[in-house]
């Protein structure tokens, strides 16, 4: 092969990459503006919403190991799979019960969970001269996913046929585009991964500081993940349609990933971040409390969030080698952060809503998420130190 036909090759990997980010979020990020819909025509308690959007997170945790099984199977056609799993939970989410509604949330966030493994492996296979470069490029289309399932939620389910089914069910169509474009990229052997070989690295259970980068990850993921659950009810109790819910929902998601691009560099001018931690937990905290005290300035406080847990997430996934010494002990941190820290945000939502349910107001959960945010600046300090595991 040329070097024109290996650029026009790597392009077309590289499109048929971005197709795939593009369709990893909004599948979670579309229920938040329709969970009151929801409660109120599958009588689903708040309880009951809290674990659907628990379940994904439980998922991502369960799924944590999954890059172990990478090494010895073709990574496009795993990915391929995940697609294909990703399709068949939107489907059947959208059948109009309740029970399909939690299988395919069950079956839909596992696709997303393996998809979330495979992409950094897939980058260093086929990019290892641009990680960071293609990193940030495919975070980018996850982080518009996210977005555009939060703003165009409400209006697909008042546009389509079948109302809320309809809105769940059209995330499938990018989902059949990724599909179709990653499918010529499975034709060829096996691609082995060269992923550090953690198959007997033991998890750094011992260290204080595997633990805060874990703990950081964990809360910095509750944070985000009750936000986009319950903000978007909590906004229309005060007073807001469902549409400017979601909408206020996007300006988030827009502000999160805004923060998160100026992340990378940011953490490139210092070895120590500590700094940058705290402040990603203090505005969490300052606009998870300004929503509870003056929800009417619902805009600010987003915002603030955003600019907290967009580039939080881009922190956490940085620590998990900046922190480690080598390969093999940042595949065993990355294993630690990821499957315990996903576990410790699925409280979130279910707890959040539980509280919510018992309570019967909003107070409570706020708080709640409140101390979240304020140990997650106690984990940032911690985590951000330039120190190794």
């Amino acid at each position: 092969m040329d070097s024109r036909e290996h650029r026009v090759g790597g392009l077309s990997f590289l499109i048929a990459l971005l197709a795939v980010a593009l369709c990893m979020r909004s599948a979670i990020t579309g229920v938040g503006p329709l969970l009151g819909t929801l409660r109120e025509q599958l009588g689903l308690s708040p309880t009951s919403a809290g674990l659907l959007s628990s379940l994904p997170l439980l998922l991502f945790a369960a799924c944590a190991p999954v890059a172990r099984l990478a090494r010895n199977h073709g990574t496009e056609r795993m990915l391929l799979l995940a697609l294909a799993a990703l399709l068949a939970g939107l489907l059947l989410r959208s059948e109009g019960h309740v029970p399909t509604l939690f299988v395919g949330t069950l079956v839909l966030a596992g696709g997303i969970a393996v998809a979330n493994i495979l992409l950094p492996i897939l980058v260093k296979q086929h990019f290892p001269a641009g990680i960071p470069a293609i990193t940030s490029a495919y975070a980018t289309m996850i982080g518009v996913s996210a977005a555009v399932g939060s703003g165009l939620a409400a209006p697909l389910a008042r546009w389509l046929p079948g109302g809320w089914r309809g809105s769940l069910c059209s995330w499938a169509v990018p989902v059949v585009v990724a599909l179709v474009v990653w499918f010529p990229h499975t034709r060829h052997d096996l691609h082995v991964t060269s992923v550090a070989d953690t198959s007997h690295a033991r998890l750094p259970w011992s260290s204080p500081l595997a633990w805060q980068v874990t703990g950081y990850m964990g809360l910095q993921s509750m944070v985000f993940y009750v936000t986009v659950a319950w903000y978007p009810t909590m906004l229309q109790d005060a007073g807001l349609t469902v549409e400017a819910s979601g909408w206020l929902l996007t300006l988030y998601q827009v502000a999160a990933l805004g923060g998160g691009l100026a992340m990378p560099i940011l953490i490139r001018g210092s070895a120590d971040q500590r700094f940058l931690a705290a402040s990603t937990g203090l505005l969490s905290a300052v606009g998870t409390l300004g929503m509870l005290l003056a929800p009417s300035w619902g805009f600010l406080w987003m915002v603030l969030l955003g600019l907290g847990t967009g580039p939080a997430l881009i922190l956490a996934l940085s620590f998990m080698g900046l922190r480690a010494t080598g390969p093999r002990s940042a595949g065993s941190l990355s294993l630690m952060a990821q499957s315990l820290g996903y576990l410790l945000a699925s409280v979130g939502p279910v707890s959040f809503g539980a509280i919510h349910e018992l309570s019967g107001g909003w107070l409570w959960p706020m708080l709640m998420l409140a101390i979240a945010a304020v140990a997650m600046v106690g984990c940032g300090l911690g985590a951000g130190r330039a120190i190794r595991v």
